[in-house]
């Protein structure tokens, strides 16, 4: 019997997953728990909707990571902080990077998703990835100026 699962099943599968058992354990186990439903066409028709609707969400997304992306690597960041003899007080964070870009561009960026190539303690010219999602990312050029 052809059932679509409404909820993972261990040993069996994943949400909105058609798959093949045994009659008896749909019957018994699977469909009075509310874990699956018998696969007619309106089940199977329901669940490709949903397929194609996550999917285009995802496409979505990552058109927009894109876009967001461009955005990033056109800018320079430029970051004032107090130093002196060429050295900071203290150093510049993935954290001030999220900050200034949030406040200098709008761009709200989390700062886990910012990583330094190195640790910015001194003034010059920096390079930041970026992580935008999965497998996309970016690279922001940062200049540290006195402030």
């Amino acid at each position: 019997m052809k059932v679509l699962l409404l909820a993972d099943v261990k040993g069996q599968g994943k949400k909105d997953q058609i798959i093949d058992v045994s009659d008896g354990y749909a019957r018994n186990f699977l469909i009075p728990r509310k874990l699956g439903v018998a696969a007619d066409a309106k089940a199977i028709g329901d669940a490709k909707a949903k397929e194609e609707a996550k999917q285009f969400k995802i496409a979505e997304e990552k058109k927009a990571a894109r876009a967001l992306g461009e955005k990033i690597e056109s800018i320079l960041l430029v970051i004032k902080a107090p130093g002196g003899d060429g050295r900071l007080y203290g150093s510049i964070t993935s954290k001030d990077v999220a900050d200034e870009l949030a406040k200098q561009y709008g761009i709200e960026i989390d700062k886990r998703k910012i990583s330094l190539s190195e640790m910015i303690k001194s003034y010059g010219d920096y390079k930041a990835d970026i992580k935008l999602y999965t497998e996309i990312s970016a690279k922001l050029n940062i200049k540290v100026t006195e402030a």
